[in-house]
This record gives C-alpha cells, structure tokens and sequence, in this order.
C-alpha cells in the first residue's frame, strides 16, 4: 500500500487540533472550580487524561486516513458522509470539554457526552463499512468515551 503522507499528516493533525481546542476549555477549571468537586473512587489521576487523550485522537486519524483512502474503493457520497460524520464527533467531543469544564456544567455535559456516545458509535459502523481497520481502530475511543461517561454520571451524583 502507497501511503500518502500528506492526506496521512492532514488526517493525524485534524483530531490533535480538536484536542487543543478542548483543553482550552480545560485549563480554565483544572486549578479552580474542578479541585472542588467531589470525584467518585475510581476517577483516573489529572495526568493520565493528556496521554489517553493523545493516543486516541491518533488512532482517530488513522482510523480518518483509511477511509480517506478508500476513496477509489466507495462512492465519493459515501467517503464524504463519513468524513461528515467524523466531523461531527469530533465537534461534540471539542463541545464536551467546554460544556464541562468551562462552562462547569457535569448535567449538561452528561446529556451531550450521551449523545455524542451514540454518535461515535453510529461513525464505528459506518467508518467499518468503508474499511474494517478504522472502524476497529475507533474501538478504543467509544470504550474511553463509555468510561467517561459513567465518571461523568458520577460527577452529576456527587455534586
């Protein structure tokens, strides 16, 4: 397989700018507002978000890069539908942070984390149609999501 380095760099920086949007909305409530809350016992420690975080979002661009390829191999309805579709996830996944952390609403983020859940499942299936790597490479995202929301449910309960 001929890799093609720019769509492969363009489809890894995409999801770590996502990233960097959301910890904007991060850095805002980490010393302040978010030391306050009551945490459940299994919440992870503050430094195992950032690398989680990091190798996540590269999965997600290679999981972005494979159907980008495939694009001799689907109609170019579909490749766009599905860059769409990633698209969106990635925007709800920016909008959490800020529902959270910025905005420090754990009830709001939790409605929209659930949301945003049901969409990166719905991307799984349609990203594994295209190419079954990239939909088994976004596995990991929707299991860390699901965590999270539960941490999140937990947030809501305790506060």
């Amino acid at each position: 397989m001929k890799i093609n380095y720019k769509r492969l760099i363009t489809s890894l920086v995409i999801p770590q700018l996502a990233g960097l949007i959301g910890s904007v909305a991060n850095i805002t409530s980490l010393d302040s507002w978010y030391l306050m809350l009551n945490r459940p016992s299994f919440n992870p420690p503050n430094w195992v978000f950032g690398p989680v975080w990091t190798l996540l979002f590269i999965l997600m661009g290679l999981a972005l890069y494979f159907v980008w390829e495939k694009k001799n191999f689907c109609t170019k309805k579909m490749i766009r539908a599905a860059m769409w579709l990633f698209g969106i996830q990635l925007v709800l996944n920016v909008l959490w942070s800020f529902l959270f952390f910025y905005f420090q609403n754990p009830t709001a983020a939790f409605i929209e984390i659930i949301i945003l859940l049901g969409v990166i499942i719905w991307n799984i299936l349609v990203f594994y149609r295209i190419d079954k790597k990239a939909g088994l490479f976004l596995l990991p995202y929707a299991l860390w999501v699901s965590f999270a929301t539960v941490l999140n449910w937990m947030f809501v309960v305790l506060n």
